[in-house]
């Protein structure tokens, strides 16, 4: 089983303009075990695209995955978004239940350590 700090857990953030569109590449990316889990969340964007300031509801996703997985499930939301520019980016886990550390692991296709 992972200690909370021997494991090579993620949190892969992009976003979905859509919830139709954030349910699809959230269930694309568990079904090829990409992710174990994504939660979906409304936010509001306030952003600068084509030299102009949009402020446009969207749809958060979080990706609970593995480092060695971030070029494949990359390439699955890219193959996916409707954005020219989807926003995807990849953040360590310092640490965590070393449990849900393990299922991550399991689900992802992994061994546990």
């Amino acid at each position: 089983m992972p200690t909370s700090n021997g494991h090579d857990a993620v949190l892969v953030i992009a976003t979905a303009g859509s919830e139709a569109e954030a349910v699809q590449l959230a269930r694309a990316a568990v079904e090829r075990q990409l992710a174990a889990c994504v939660q979906i969340m409304p936010i509001r964007s306030v952003y600068v695209w084509q030299a102009q300031i949009h402020d446009d509801p969207e749809l958060l996703l979080l990706f609970k995955t593995r480092r060695a997985l971030y070029a494949a499930l990359e390439a699955c939301i890219r193959e996916q978004h409707s954005y020219d520019v989807p926003e995807i980016l990849m953040l360590p886990v310092q640490a965590g239940l070393p449990a849900y550390l393990a299922w991550l692991d399991q689900q992802t296709g992994g061994t546990p350590q």
